[in-house]
């Protein structure tokens, strides 16, 4: 019964200690540490506009991928 009574009491105590800070890096509360500046960049930035068109005539469509003349 001791035995559960000192584990309580340990758990207890180790309640109240301060935590580990554990960094990877630079503080990041402080003031001296540059930070690289904002770039603003749209979210349509480098997109296609993919809206419908009219057809191109069937004429002009077999005309480009007709063979050339002369080319064989």
């Amino acid at each position: 019964m001791k035995f559960v009574v000192v584990v309580a009491m340990a758990a207890a105590l180790s309640a109240c200690t301060d935590q580990l800070l554990l960094r990877a890096g630079n503080d990041p509360a402080d003031p001296a540490i540059s930070v690289p500046s904002f770039q603003y960049a749209p979210v349509t930035a480098g997109t296609l506009d993919y809206r419908p068109v009219e057809p191109k005539s069937w004429l002009e469509r077999n005309q480009d991928v007709a063979p050339r003349q002369g080319a064989e």
